[in-house]
């Protein structure tokens, strides 16, 4: 009988877990809590790092062919001038890929659908999760009770399974801002592929998809569980006089398709990854504010490693020890640069800070943003097959 696991939580992180683990012959159940996985969500940007992952993975053709190059752009101010400019073509060149865009609703159907359908126990929620012996890890679905040899918790920032592993770690916390975003309702004629414009306190960004619909978020530092009653007028009225295509963005977007979210992280970092037969994955593992682009990209790493590690190591124990070693400290050095972009870029309000960094982002050589990009993105993955 071969080996067993059980993938709590069906977003892109725990598909990916589950299909790597499949590929090296483990026999694998995803539980999800959704009563149906209806591919929700707005856009995606995947590095070179996470689109790796996606090869090891065998879906990465697939992707790359629902999504599209990011190779022109950069970085604005709110009345248009650029503060740095993005050069698709030498990221290309350095890591033999560009940032591709994607429908985050794409992605996610592209990785349910490499797994067979009686893999998905959807609908079930994970209510415990308890080792009843040195090999085996009991999940207690309600109806459903299931014995496996692993676990593997991607059930979100809000993870469960986490809060019973590590009850006294204080949780996710409030980054101090809060996102607005969606994907037109039609094309767009855009004139670059991706756009970030940083304000006072505030940033919108756009990438263009596949198709010639464009996904845009708006980010605003805001308290806690701020809402708005019509949150695309307010939106229209905050960033009215923004350059284009910002307001084009929004003109062609329907209200019902804005999704609105507090960001928050795992500011604490964890003591492990790995809790007994337990591993903790995604952003159950190391929720981080987006501001470099690289949460689903760090998920999609997690899952390759485990799948790696799982494969080649003396011991289930043994693998497990080694993701943590692997992918505790890029995962948490990852997730404290994203909060330090986040300083440094969209979350400056104060005139004479947003000043001095439009400045020194002015004066930066284009190639030393390219080097700042590579520390992130060059991960090369293990091998599966």
């Amino acid at each position: 009988m071969g080996n067993t696991a059980v993938v709590i939580g069906g977003g892109i992180g725990g598909l990916a877990a589950a299909i790597g683990l499949r590929r090296i012959g483990w026999d694998v159940t995803v539980v999800e809590r959704a009563p149906m996985l209806d591919d929700a969500g707005a856009g995606i940007s995947l590095a070179a790092n996470g689109l790796r992952a996606l090869d090891e993975l065998g879906v990465g053709e697939t992707v790359r062919a629902a999504s599209r190059g990011q190779y022109s752009g950069g970085t604005r101010t709110p009345q248009g001038g650029w503060l740095a400019r993005m050069d698709g073509s030498a990221l290309e060149k350095a890591v033999g890929t560009p940032i591709m865009g994607i429908p985050r609703a794409t992605l996610h159907r592209l990785l349910r659908d490499s797994l067979p359908a009686e893999a998905l126990l959807i609908g079930s929620e994970a209510g415990s999760v308890e080792q009843i012996g040195p090999g085996t890890v009991r999940v207690d679905c309600g109806d459903t009770v299931m014995d496996a040899d692993l676990v593997v918790a991607a059930d979100g920032i809000g993870s469960n399974v986490r809060s019973r592993l590590f009850p006294a770690h204080p949780g996710p916390a409030y980054s101090g801002s809060t996102v607005l975003r969606a994907i037109t309702e039609q094309a767009v004629d855009l004139r670059t592929d991706f756009e970030l414009t940083w304000g006072y306190g505030a940033e919108f960004g756009h990438i263009a998809l596949h198709d010639g619909r464009a996904e845009w978020h708006a980010v605003l530092d805001l308290p806690t569980g701020t809402r708005f009653t019509d949150p695309l007028a307010e939106l229209k009225s905050r960033f009215r006089t923004w350059h284009a295509p910002i307001p084009a963005l929004l003109d062609v977007t329907r209200p019902a398709a804005v999704l609105h979210h507090d960001i928050n992280e795992l500011r604490t970092p964890l003591p492990s990854y790995t809790v007994g037969r337990t591993a903790l994955l995604g952003d159950a593992a190391h929720a981080m504010t987006p501001h470099l682009g690289q949460g689903a990209c760090q998920a999609l790493e997690d899952a390759v490693t485990l799948a790696a590690a799982l494969a080649t190591a003396p011991s289930i124990e043994a693998a497990l020890a080694r993701y943590d070693a692997e992918r505790r400290p890029r995962g948490q050095a990852v997730a404290r640069a994203a909060r330090q972009a986040g300083r440094m870029g969209q979350q400056l309000s104060h005139p004479l800070a947003v000043a001095l960094r439009n400045t020194a982002m002015r004066l930066t050589p284009s190639r030393a943003t390219t080097r700042l990009i590579l520390r992130h993105h060059a991960w090369v993955p293990p091998r599966l097959k």
